[in-house]
């Protein structure tokens, strides 16, 4: 690195840590003429950094907001406290950031130094955090090798358990990675089945991105199949359902990693969801409180009747409560 490109950089790193800064404050701080300072002044603002300068008392150069995010210097102590951070959020505790939050993990893993990062990995395993909305949390060390790989095109190699509890080995080539807020997917070509794939990425064990690259395929839409493989593909029994209620009504009463809703008309919408029994599907379909109709299949129309006639019999053997006396009934006061 030259000497002015140090200069430059060490000038950087002044204005992000304090809001102004006068020329002589800073030709002192570097070691230069405050003639120097303009010049370098000049550099940033070459490469897209807004910065200000005003005169007069409290006057001075300060950083301010641009169009672009331009790049930031970190220290080693705001390095490790974003790490950890993103980390977190990653891991789904903050809902609708999970995929940002990996994605600037992985760039900022990626030039950290060894010992900042044996930091973060410490904080993070002596960490325990409450009340986390991820059903099944994921190593960060897996999010960030897949996340990399896909975003890089390596062939990656990993066990897998499959829905039955089979142990499998994969040979992947992963595209994107998918988060419901509880679980994490991962969108890949299979290459040993010569076909797209979804993987929960709880269940995969000994990922390895291996460094040869593939050249990407034209790709089905990530979280589309994603969410057709958690809702249908998985379970022997498809239900099809029409809700007399609007779709954004129904929608509030189910997960949408978990349903495919589409609208029936102004007043009405049918959900697709699939189940391993059922009976027990049948009281997730009430949910929403609306009159509805199993469209397919008669398993689960059959198991509509058989639950309905058993919650009537528990109804009709139920002891009718008593009736309690008004606390203003009775006889009124002379």
């Amino acid at each position: 690195m030259s000497e002015t490109t140090g200069r430059v950089l060490q000038l950087l790193g002044l204005l992000q840590a304090r809001r102004v800064w006068s020329g002589e404050e800073l030709a002192e701080r570097l070691g230069v003429t405050t003639r120097s300072v303009r010049r370098d002044v000049d550099r940033l603002r070459e490469l897209g950094y807004p910065v200000h300068a005003s005169t007069g008392v409290g006057g001075g150069y300060r950083l301010g907001a641009g169009a672009a995010l331009p790049p930031l210097l970190l220290d080693p102590d705001e390095a490790v406290a974003m790490a950890v951070c993103l980390r977190v959020a990653a891991g789904g505790s903050v809902a609708g950031v999970g995929e940002s939050a990996l994605r600037a993990l992985s760039k900022l893993d990626q030039v950290m130094p060894a010992r900042l990062r044996s930091q973060v990995a410490a904080v993070h395993q002596t960490t325990v955090t409450l009340g986390t909305p991820t059903e099944t949390p994921v190593e960060p060390d897996v999010l960030m090798t897949l996340a990399r790989a896909s975003r890089d095109h390596e062939h990656v190699t990993a066990g897998y358990v499959d829905l039955h509890g089979n142990v499998t080995h994969r040979r992947v080539e992963p595209y994107q990675l998918v988060t419901t807020g509880r679980r994490w997917y991962l969108l890949c070509y299979d290459r040993d089945r010569s076909d797209w794939r979804s993987l929960r990425l709880d269940r995969m064990s000994d990922v390895r991105a291996h460094g040869t690259t593939f050249t990407p395929r034209e790709a089905p839409d990530a979280a589309s199949y994603v969410r057709r493989a958690i809702s249908s593909s998985p379970y022997p029994y498809v239900a099809r359902v029409r809700y007399s209620a609007p779709h954004d009504i129904v929608a509030q009463c189910f997960s949408t990693a978990s349903v495919h809703i589409e609208p029936d008309g102004p007043d009405a919408c049918i959900l697709t969801a699939g189940a391993d029994d059922p009976q027990r599907m049948v009281p997730w379909l009430a949910l929403p409180g609306c009159d509805f109709e199993v469209l397919e299949p008669p398993e689960v129309v059959e198991a509509v009747r058989v639950v309905a006639e058993r919650i009537a019999r528990a109804a009709r053997q139920s002891p009718t409560p008593p009736r309690t006396t008004s606390p203003t009934s009775g006889t009124p006061g002379r």
